[in-house]
């Protein structure tokens, strides 16, 4: 039977980082869900259409293909076998897949996907609703936040490394309605499962983090 771990939280919890680093240090495949949905954000984005056009979301949904696969134990991710794991990354992007997620059609594309990755390996699988709807039994399910001055002077930094020049306020101000949006969906709203591990990043540094989930896992196996 597979191992599967669960972590979830809000945008810029640091859960991608910390997942790539547990699942590397227990031999487990890493499943970025966010990864997906960004992939089906960039589609949308590409036909122009609205990220409040669900009908339209619904229709283009139909003609999307999304598919993983691993080169040199990295997660690459296909649209319409297109590998656009390079492209995924932006603001504009993530704030699509963030409005665009709220949709029964966008989730449901991409959730059997998710579940038999889960059920055919030992997996550690990132996202909003992870504990609560994608893996419900998973072993372990970790909650992974952080307030949002952090979160977001997280991100300030990640974009200065690469030589943008972002402003604090307006990224703080896109954490605080992503957290409204995913909190709020009527589909799969982000919220702690009732068996997880709460666990708040602020003060801690990654590899406290790591060190934590691992233990959690450990005790499981």
């Amino acid at each position: 039977m597979s191992m599967n771990i669960a972590i979830d939280g809000p945008a810029g919890a640091g859960k991608s980082t910390i997942a790539k680093k547990v699942a590397k240090e227990l031999g487990f495949i890493y499943v970025d869900t966010g990864a997906m949905y960004r992939s089906l954000a960039l589609y949308f984005i590409r036909q122009g259409i609205d990220k409040d056009d669900e009908d339209k979301i619904s229709e283009a949904v139909k003609d999307c293909n999304v598919t993983i696969k691993y080169v040199d134990g990295q997660q690459q991710v296909l649209l319409n076998d297109e590998n656009v794991t390079g492209l995924i990354r932006t603001e504009e992007v993530g704030n699509m897949a963030s409005a665009s997620s709220v949709y029964a059609s966008v989730r449901s594309k991409l959730l059997d996907l998710q579940r038999s990755l889960a059920a055919n390996n030992d997996v550690i699988m990132d996202g909003r609703d992870i504990g609560t709807q994608v893996l419900p039994e998973a072993q372990v399910k970790v909650f992974l936040t952080a307030s949002v001055d952090e979160r977001a002077s997280r991100r300030y930094k990640e974009l200065v490394e690469k030589g943008l020049n972002p402003e604090l306020n307006k990224i703080k101000k896109d954490i605080e309605e992503r957290d409204y949006r995913d909190s709020h969906r009527e589909n799969s709203p982000l919220r702690q499962a009732d068996d997880a591990t709460y666990v708040d990043s602020s003060d801690m540094s990654i590899d406290e983090v790591v060190s934590t989930i691992v233990d959690l896992c450990k005790n499981k196996m």
